[in-house]
This record gives C-alpha cells, structure tokens and sequence, in this order.
C-alpha cells in the first residue's frame, strides 16, 4: 500500500500509537506496531470456518455455516486494549482498521465465498447516543472495504436496551439478550447468506439472539466473524 504524502504528515503532526504496547507507530502501520501485531494471538480458525472452537459454541442453539475470530480476547490482557479503545475511547477508526486486517487474512482462506451481505450486531439506542457509533458497524465497514460485501445496518434493531454482559454467568448472558432483537422489514434477508459482524464473541448469546429472527423468518444463511473471541 502506498503511503501518501498526507498521511506522513499527520503522523509526524499528531503521532499514532500501538494500541497493544502504546510505542509510537511507523508510516504504514494502523492499530498496531510490526511487533505487537507478528506476536497477535491468532485463533486462524479460517483456515477451518466450519469446525473450530467459536463454530462448535453456536452449535445447537443457531445454525451457522462459518465462523471465525482474528485474535484470543482475553479480559485484562494488552492485547484486550484493542477492544477497549474501539468501545470505550471513542476510535471507531480501530474498528475499520481491524476489520480490514481480518477481512484480508479471512479472504486468503476463502471464508468469504458465497456470502451475500453484512449485517453488523446493532446497539440499542440509547447505548449508541452515547457512544456516538457502533463499533461492529465499524469493523463490519473494514471488511466491506476488503471484500466489497454490501453492508446492511438497518437489517436488524435492538429493541430492548440490556445491561452489560461483562460480569454475567452463561445462563444470565442468555437470559439479558433474549429477545432483544427483531428484523426490521427493510432488507429482503431471505436466500441470502449473511454474515453477522460482532467485535467480540465471549458465550455467544448476543449472536445468538441476533440472528435468532433470521432463523425464524426462513430461508437464511448465517455465517459470524469477529475480532476478539474469548477462549
């Protein structure tokens, strides 16, 4: 990738950090320094989409033909600072950023054959008034930017504003989500194969319950892709 004149300048006017070690990042780097990124804990389960230790957590409650992660998320970790910027410090752009990186090891797996379209995993929206974007429709963005899927926010909506899941055991992940999603009527999804773009997978059960009116309408096609999942 070519770099330009005017992106050398930003650099050099306000520097960009790694968002794992915090050293600052060189011309053509984004998100991430060479170092932090070679030593990135990469699941490459594209490499095997249909059998992997993210596809068999879905197994039995929704079916998905493919799923993937980029990295292990783990709580607390360096590498976790991904995440927490792109939610929590308002850097959408670490969305976009990383969801190209995925999108481009994915696409030399083939993971995204035959998918159709992208639908990210909404907010509801009070959370999205105050964090001012939805960091899946970010990364969902940068994978559109690599593979050229069309991107269909307005698929899905949440309708019930739920508490974090952050502290929550397995069944009261399940519990908080259920139901808290709904086709909106404005995307034909049916003969479609979709791919449902989360920013981490830790139980599964947002996924789950995001694409569980899909899987009531019919005729829908569901593969999931992350950044971060948790082991």
């Amino acid at each position: 990738m070519t770099i330009s004149f005017w992106h050398r300048l930003l650099n050099l006017i306000a520097p960009q950090a790694c968002a794992v070690c915090g050293a600052r990042l060189a011309a053509g780097e984004q998100v991430l320094c060479s170092a932090c990124n070679l030593h990135l804990p990469r699941t490459f389960f594209s490499a095997n989409a249909y059998d992997n230790p993210m596809a068999r957590r879905f197994w039995g409650r929704i079916p998905v033909e493919r799923a993937a992660a980029l990295f292990y998320y783990e709580a607390g970790s360096e590498v976790s600072r991904i995440i927490h910027n792109l939610k929590y410090y308002d850097q959408p752009e670490t969305g976009f950023a990383m969801g190209r990186m995925a999108a481009e090891e994915f696409s030399a797996d083939g993971f995204f054959e035959g998918i159709d379209l992208i639908v990210p995993v909404p907010l509801a929206r009070k959370r999205l008034r105050q964090r001012g974007y939805n960091q899946s429709l970010e990364v969902a963005k940068g994978v559109a930017d690599v593979t050229g899927l069309r991107v269909e926010p307005r698929a899905v909506e949440r309708v019930a504003f739920t508490d974090s899941q952050t502290r929550k055991s397995l069944r009261q992940r399940m519990e908080n989500v259920e139901g808290a999603f709904r086709l909106t009527g404005r995307v034909d999804l049916h003969g479609r194969h979709v791919l449902v773009v989360d920013d981490i997978v830790t139980s599964g059960a947002t996924v789950c319950s995001c694409v569980a009116p899909m899987v009531e309408a019919g005729g829908v096609k569901v593969s999931v892709m992350s950044l971060g999942v948790v082991k």
